[in-house]
Order: structure tokens, then sequence, then C-alpha cells
């Protein structure tokens, strides 16, 4: 295949897509030395190791989201990044955290900067979303399942945030009760969260 023809299908690749990897460029035949040309050219900008798209590629505010998603398939975002996501709390958090298998292995990437916290059983898999962030599926969990996981890794983030957190998505009407009573057993937090439920029932 000719460089020319690898330098289109290369763009539009990353037109339709939003970013390319090396590992997809050269599934469909184009080197590499091509994609290096591409950024020095301006053409493509290289956003993460091993990502890149076009410099005129919309960016949402959530760009990280998908850039994670894609390094990280089988994760799922979580904690102060869920949050942050879903609007609830005061939190900007400077890395991005992300729920991985305990077995799995860790993931490495350049930018966003990670936090990955090992989840396992039912607490990996219950209460995973899946939003479209740039035309990427991002799994995140739910307002309820990330509640309860906050409570659960309280020394990790704070149990001051994850109080806020709580009062926050009761007072926005963002969960339902019976909903989070189920995801802190499967978190197996619930008698620590019983007090501060009883408090804003009361």
């Amino acid at each position: 295949m000719p460089q020319t023809t690898q330098r289109d299908v290369a763009l539009q690749h990353a037109r339709e897509h939003g970013t390319l990897t090396p590992r997809v460029a050269g599934s469909v035949g184009i080197h590499r030395q091509v994609l290096s040309r591409l950024v020095r050219e301006g053409e493509l900008v290289r956003v993460a190791r091993g990502q890149y798209r076009l410099p005129d590629a919309p960016v949402t505010e959530h760009h990280g989201l998908a850039l994670v998603a894609r390094a990280v398939p089988s994760g799922v975002i979580c904690l102060l990044s869920a949050l942050a996501f879903h609007g609830i709390g005061t939190q900007v958090p400077p890395v991005m955290w992300v729920a991985i298998d305990r077995r799995a292995r860790k993931p490495a990437l350049a930018w966003p900067p990670l936090h990955a916290v090992r989840f396992g059983g039912q607490a990996l898999i219950q209460g995973v979303e899946s939003h479209t962030v740039e035309g990427v599926p991002v799994r995140i969990y739910g307002v309820a399942k990330t509640l309860a996981d906050v409570f659960k890794y309280r020394n990790k983030v704070g149990l001051d945030v994850a109080m806020e957190a709580l009062k926050d998505a009761w007072v926005g009407r963002r969960f339902e009760m019976e909903e989070l009573t189920r995801f802190a057993r499967v978190c197996r937090v619930e008698k620590v969260m019983r007090p501060y439920l009883e408090a804003l029932l009361g």
C-alpha cells in the first residue's frame, strides 16, 4: 500500500472513530512511520500514549473518560471520577479512578493519570452503566453503586467526601433508597451507611 494511501486511510479512520492507535493502524496496513509523519506535519495529534486524533476533533469535558475506556476496556470508572461524571459533590479529581478486577494487570496510561482500584466479585460487576463519550462506550458505575463504593473506600476518598456525596445525591433525588440499600449490601457497607441514611430520612 503506497504511503499516500496509508495516510488517507489513517486520517479517515481517525475521522470516523475519534482516535487511532498503532495497533489498529497496523491491522489495516498503516506503518508506524506514517503516524509519526502525520504527527510531525500536524495532521494528527498525540493525546495519550499510543492514541492519536485529528487536531480539530471535538473534545468534550469528559475527554479523559474516552481515553481511559479505550485503554482499559474492561475497567469501570468509579469513586471520585464517577461522582464527577454524575455531577455529585464538589470533588474535581486530578486523576482518573478506575475499577479493575483483582487479578487484572495494572493499566498504564501516560494521560490522564490513573488511580486503579481492585474490585472483586459482585462489587465489580454490579451497577455498571454504559455512557457514550465522543463516540466511545464508557463503563461507569451508576449513582447508587458509586455512593456505596465511596463509603466502602471512605479511607481512600475521605468520609467527608462520602457524606457530602450522599447528601447531595439525596437532595437531588438521584437514587432510590431501595436501590442504594441493595448496593450497600453488595459492597458490605450496609451497617456503615445505616446511621447516615437514618439521618437523611430522620
